[in-house]
């Protein structure tokens, strides 16, 4: 099985918040990965070696400093309510709305949409930040949001 049923996430109140309500037609895609879909995707995209963020080093391309160019706070806008993703980091990922992106939280926990969904819904995602990397698939671009109100943006390597 690659996806769970996204009531059976146990942080899935952030996706229900009456204050940030989400379209139904855009809540159907907000997919949360099997535990061992998540594993294979972090392998491959973020790290083989460490489970979570937190515990980046310079082995991991995104513990280099290297991999980041840009830091924006992203805490204003959503505390100021604006309803789409800030436009600072939509120009820096270039991607097109229909875009697959991985909102990934750890090894275990990563939350797959199209990136028109996560633009309209992103103040529903930032309760999860705590170093959360957002990749695209087949993109080189990325950010990763932190729980400071920061998000750094930064590239991949290839391959």
């Amino acid at each position: 099985m690659n996806y769970i049923p996204l009531n059976e996430f146990k942080k899935a109140w952030v996706f229900r918040h009456q204050d940030l309500e989400i379209a139904p037609t855009d809540l159907e895609k907000i997919k949360l990965m099997s535990p061992t879909r998540s594993a294979v995707l972090w392998s491959t995209m973020v790290s083989r070696e460490k489970d979570h963020p937190d515990f980046f080093t310079e082995n991991e391309w995104a513990g280099q400093a290297s991999s980041w160019q840009e830091n924006l706070n992203w805490e204003k806008d959503w505390e100021a309510g604006l309803e789409e993703l800030p436009e600072a980091i939509n120009e820096f990922l270039k991607w097109e709305n229909n875009t697959t992106v991985y909102f990934c939280l750890n090894r275990d926990c990563v939350i797959e949409t199209q990136f028109d969904v996560f633009k309209r819904c992103w103040q529903n995602f930032m309760f999860l930040t705590d170093g959360c990397l957002l990749l695209g698939k087949k993109r080189d671009t990325v950010a990763q949001f932190l729980e400071n109100g920061d998000v750094k943006l930064g590239n991949k390597p290839k391959g």
